[in-house]
């Protein structure tokens, strides 16, 4: 399908629906932590997500198994998928959702400054650095922000999320995952880090210890709302329009994020973590500008 140049306002509606769903994702990985423990819920959104993305994958016709040389990048993209969703459940543990859902979306940031280095077309470029400047500029104001180390280690784990987000992005990008559908990059990633359910166990997590309705409904939204209806609209939004039209929406996602753990969870919005969204948020923006 040849990718459209204008979006229109149903178009525009389904971004900031998806938007919204990503910023409440951390929301619901908080409430979903209070009754199983991090690397346990980890790996069952991911193996929950697993059968729903087959069948959609047998109605679209999208063939699985085929040797076409992207198993090894494929793992690799899986394995830093895995300890991206680690450390923000991790990091959910010991500072709120919000400072976890800015902290995240420095991810872009990292995949620049790597594609910079293994893709000779996708060089840093003065509007790019500036960018980047912008954005990375944001942790320092939070971690400055903290409320004592426990947060300040949770932070840190959130910033490592971004930075495996970001090394996922940047072997999407340098490798044949960009060859391939991305339904089969996404099961990839959902088949490896369905390991950390018995890797949790085996490090002592106590895995579903608090079963509540609202434990159920969290991991619920995880598995459906996000890992699998929002992924699957994404990409089709990505079949009909250029990235770089679709990608400045995504600095909306952080703010939906601190927006839903304030009304939701009542965590606190501090100045510095205002300041550090608007950085990162700007930084986003110009990073993917026209």
């Amino acid at each position: 399908m040849t990718a459209s140049t204008r979006l229109t306002p149903a178009d525009t509606t389904l971004l900031l629906a998806l938007c919204a769903a990503w910023g409440f994702a951390q929301v619901a990985m908080k409430l979903g932590g209070e009754g199983i423990s991090p690397l346990v819920q980890a790996g069952l959104r991911s193996a929950l997500a697993i059968p729903p993305l087959l069948a959609w994958c047998h109605f679209r016709g999208v063939r699985i198994f085929r040797r076409d040389g992207s198993l090894p990048p494929g793992l690799l993209c899986g394995a830093l998928f895995a300890l991206e969703f680690w450390a923000i459940f991790a990091a959910l543990q010991h500072t709120t959702a919000a400072r976890v859902a800015v902290l995240v979306y420095t991810a872009p940031f990292f995949a620049t400054i790597a594609t910079h280095f293994l893709l000779p077309d996708d060089r840093l470029t003065r509007r790019k650095l500036t960018g980047l400047l912008l954005a990375l500029a944001g942790p320092p104001i939070l971690f400055a922000d903290r409320l004592g180390e426990a947060q300040l280690y949770g932070d840190a784990l959130a910033l490592l999320a971004g930075c495996a987000w970001g090394g996922t992005i940047a072997t999407i990008k340098a490798s044949r995952l960009t060859r391939i559908a991305p339904e089969r990059t996404l099961l990839y990633q959902l088949a490896v880090s369905a390991f950390l359910v018995p890797l949790g166990y085996a490090m002592g997590e106590p895995g579903i210890f608090a079963p509540t309705a609202v434990v159920w409904l969290a991991l619920a939204y995880q598995v459906l709302g996000v890992a699998v209806v929002s992924y699957v609209a994404w990409f089709w939004m990505v079949s009909r329009h250029p990235a770089s039209r679709l990608a400045p929406f995504l600095f909306l996602t952080p703010a939906f994020g601190v927006v839903f753990a304030a009304l939701i969870l009542g965590e606190p919005i501090t100045p510095g973590l205002l300041l550090a969204l608007a950085l990162v948020g700007a930084g986003i923006f110009v990073v993917n500008r026209a």
